[in-house]
């Protein structure tokens, strides 16, 4: 049986570079014929003249010299602050020097110097009850609030927009399929001294090193944004620390999550692919930019899209067939 293993894996190894060199040349065909649609879509859409938002230092992005969490912007993410830095963070510290003192008394009171003969104390009711109790009684007060925090997390209040989001190595991809499902790719903007002299290089306006990038994700602000992703590759993760939200972009899977920003916090927003994805993984950042409703609407105009949820009426003209031409009848 083993021989016939080895031969059956043999002959698969064999096999597996012809397989590969018949599909090849589909797949550079669909490659090379991908981008010719670009120019055509690009042509539709008009000049994008959208004033992208400054960031503003400290908001949206890591503090120098800072302990905890960034300031959250969502409620979802107040709440979760709460009940990290004003129930778990107390309860763990009184906890941990509970217990310390407790070795410490123990070593001190119960030393063999201070106790030449051992107690022969097997149990102790009273104790055995508090230390099976106490516990219990912790793990129900985490729980209530613990359990309210997912509840409002995991049910979502009906979405106002949806974006899909693609991992890719090492980029990502965000498309609107409620505003005719253009494309928006954003790849990380590198430094002067690592572009050339025609490309563009990041600047103070696009946002701190190794988070800047070409194309930011824009939302409305007010609005309840539903997020999809899923990852052409291997699994990335879509993280913004200042929204609460972490979720993994698996291959052939959709994961959602949702976040809402309140109309007085406009302004752009941070984060980073948080799965280890490959050797660029630490240069696949993201931004998003929060913006009033109006201004959204314009830059979905200069991306080519629509506020109805339907295609432009340029695109959606390019895509019909030509109807058929009718023919003089005859006489018979």
């Amino acid at each position: 049986m083993k021989i016939l293993k080895t031969i059956m894996m043999a002959a698969a190894l064999v096999a597996a570079p012809a397989i590969a060199q018949e599909t090849a040349p589909t797949a550079a065909v669909s490659a090379s014929a991908a981008p010719a649609a670009v120019p055509a879509a690009a042509a539709d859409a008009p000049a994008s003249s959208f004033q992208h938002a400054v960031p503003v230092p400290g908001i949206g992005q890591p503090i120098s010299g800072a302990l905890g969490t960034q300031p959250q912007v969502t409620d979802i993410g107040n709440e979760a602050e709460f009940m990290h830095n004003k129930i778990l963070l107390p309860l763990i510290t009184v906890i941990s020097l509970f217990v310390l003192g407790l070795l410490l008394f123990v070593m001190a009171r119960f030393r063999a110097a201070a106790n030449p003969v051992p107690s022969k104390t097997s149990h102790n009711t009273l104790i055995e009850i508090v230390w099976t109790l106490l516990p219990v009684l912790i793990l129900v007060g985490i729980a209530v609030p613990s359990i309210r925090l997912l509840a409002h997390q995991f049910n979502p209040p009906k979405a106002d927009l949806t974006v899909k989001v693609i991992g890719n190595q090492w980029y990502w991809t965000y498309q609107y399929p409620d505003n005719g499902d253009f494309e928006v790719v954003s790849n990380l903007l590198k430094e002067k001294d690592q572009v050339g002299p025609k490309d563009r290089a990041r600047t103070d306006d696009d946002g701190p090193r190794l988070l800047a990038v070409d194309e930011r994700m824009v939302v409305p602000a007010g609005a309840v944004v539903k997020i999809i992703t899923t990852s052409n590759d291997v699994i990335h993760s879509f993280a913004v620390p200042a929204f609460w939200i972490k979720m993994d972009a698996v291959p052939g899977r959709l994961n959602e999550t949702w976040f809402k920003v309140p109309a007085n916090k406009t302004g752009v927003y941070f984060g980073q692919c948080s799965e280890l994805c490959g050797a660029r993984h630490g240069f696949m950042p993201i931004a998003v930019e929060v913006v009033p409703p109006a201004r959204f609407a314009e830059w979905v105009k200069t991306k080519g899209g629509t506020m109805s949820g339907k295609p432009a009426p340029a695109a959606t003209a390019a895509a019909a067939p030509a109807a058929p031409t009718a023919k003089p009848a005859t006489a018979s």
